[in-house]
């Protein structure tokens, strides 16, 4: 993962772009995996775990029609993640450049009745918006692993690296 988080740093470093990380599923894993990047602090303003649903709305902006209807997990959710973050982490006013999220369901069970394993991840940059969709196997544990790896290179592939 730390060469995964060294090359997205290093891309947003050449482009003098800033990032924000919103985390549900993740808690905070793809922070630490960014944070363990000497310098990584040159681009990463800051970072949010929003893991209880509520939190998501008063936090980061995310939509509490949506929220309520569709739930957490769901890729417009992890759109608003990414945007919100932006704002959250915010510096004198001033949004960070690029916002990433992570929303899903690392079981053992599923809230909502979507498969164990289901991942929504968005990405907000000054040039694109994208969001991904997995459904990963293993326990919680490589459940959140994999996620964390598809978030930086879902990154990556947007910023075209």
């Amino acid at each position: 993962m730390t060469s995964s988080a060294a090359a997205v740093l290093d891309a947003l470093g050449r482009r003098g772009w800033t990032l924000g990380v919103a985390e549900s599923l993740t808690g905070g894993s793809v922070s630490a995996a960014l944070v363990e990047v000497p310098g990584a602090s040159a681009v990463l303003w800051g970072g949010v775990v929003a893991y209880a649903t509520p939190i998501k709305h008063s936090l980061l902006g995310v939509d509490a029609e949506l929220l309520e209807r569709h739930g957490p997990v769901h890729p417009t959710v992890a759109l608003q993640m990414a945007e919100g973050v932006r704002r959250a982490v915010s510096i004198d006013g001033v949004a960070a450049d690029v916002g990433i999220s992570t929303t899903g369901i690392a079981g053992p069970a599923s809230p909502d009745g979507q498969p164990v394993g289901t991942v929504h991840v968005g990405v907000v940059t000054p040039e694109a918006s994208r969001t991904a969709a997995f459904l990963f196997d293993g326990d919680r544990a490589q459940i959140r692993s994999a996620t964390v790896d598809a978030v930086l290179r879902t990154l990556r592939d947007v910023l075209g690296e």
